[in-house]
């Protein structure tokens, strides 16, 4: 099966699990029956912001979440069941190294909730740890080949976090190394997955801040018969002023088919209403605006890739 997926997507990704259970709610594993409950609901919560996106007019068949079994199991199902687009993660939260959260039983999950998309979050540099990257790689072809199988689309999050060489070499600035190495290392690590047989229908990569970048991207993506590779960009927890500038550069470039912004979409909201300084009904529609503005920003901007030359 040639890889790829070309339509438009635009994900809310509400799969955190470890860095949300601190960072938002300050429990430690192992997680009592009322704190299992209390994430449940706040995943809840940011799905009842993405069903209000829909109704005030984000376009279904283009929209979809990308959600957890551990603590969003019952929005799998229900999502599943009205037909929206899904994403489940399949890796060990937490964790530096990728690992199968269910071991060699990883289809598992996979069967019981039927997503559309597989996905798989890995921190891979390719002028990293070598054997390192190997042992990743092994274990991502048996998931790469699994989605063929099955004709699963496969979607990959890369992160490309910094050795400590790399970044001495531009004085310890991540900001730098954002802008004058990673752009390079992301081409250089999605081909070396290529290699080693790993075959992503869709990349979901670090926003990027000029056009030339985007564009390395979808070319390292799409080379060699792979033309109907998508891009997204992810949101990273930047400020919104920050990820409406990723989103508006990757949505000019052909190739770059949406974006899975979710912390900036809802972390807020979630605070505020564990805070009780908004309501329920407040949290919601906050959610849903965010959502609804990163959809407009990134078609409004995608218009201009074919607007004529003045």
């Amino acid at each position: 099966m040639t890889p790829g997926y070309d339509k438009a997507l635009y994900l809310l990704p509400f799969d955190h699990r470890n860095s949300y259970v601190s960072g938002l709610f300050d429990f430690k594993p192992p997680l009592s029956p009322s704190h299992s409950e209390q994430v449940r609901d706040s995943k809840q919560l940011i799905y009842e912001g993405f069903r209000k996106a829909l109704a005030d007019g984000v376009p279904t068949e283009s929209a979809g979440i990308l959600v957890d079994e551990e603590f969003g199991s019952d929005i799998l199902r229900d999502a599943h069941g009205r037909g929206f687009v899904t994403a489940m993660s399949v890796e060990q939260s937490g964790s530096e190294e990728f690992e199968f959260e269910y071991g060699a039983e990883f289809s598992r999950p996979i069967e019981t909730f039927d997503p559309t998309f597989a996905k798989v979050l890995v921190r891979y540099n390719p002028e990293g740890d070598t054997a390192l990257n190997r042992r990743q790689a092994d274990r991502l072809k048996m998931l790469s080949d699994y989605c063929q199988r099955s004709q699963r689309p496969f979607m990959f999050e890369l992160l490309v976090p910094p050795t400590r060489d790399q970044l001495a070499r531009i004085g310890d600035s991540k900001a730098l190394y954002d802008r004058r190495l990673r752009p390079t290392l992301m081409c250089m690590a999605i081909r070396q997955l290529q290699d080693a047989g790993i075959e992503p229908d869709v990349w979901k990569v670090e926003g990027l801040s000029r056009h030339d970048d985007c564009e390395r991207i979808v070319a390292a993506a799409r080379h060699d018969g792979r033309g109907a590779v998508g891009c997204i960009v992810l949101g990273r927890g930047a400020g919104v002023a920050r990820v409406l500038r990723w989103l508006t550069t990757a949505a000019k470039v052909e190739g770059f088919i949406g974006f899975a912004v979710g912390r900036t979409t809802f972390w807020d909201a979630v605070a505020a209403y564990r805070a009780q300084t908004m309501t329920r009904a407040e949290a919601v529609a906050q959610i849903a605006r965010r959502l609804r503005n990163w959809v407009d920003i990134f078609e409004q901007a995608r218009l201009s890739r074919a607007a004529p030359v003045q």
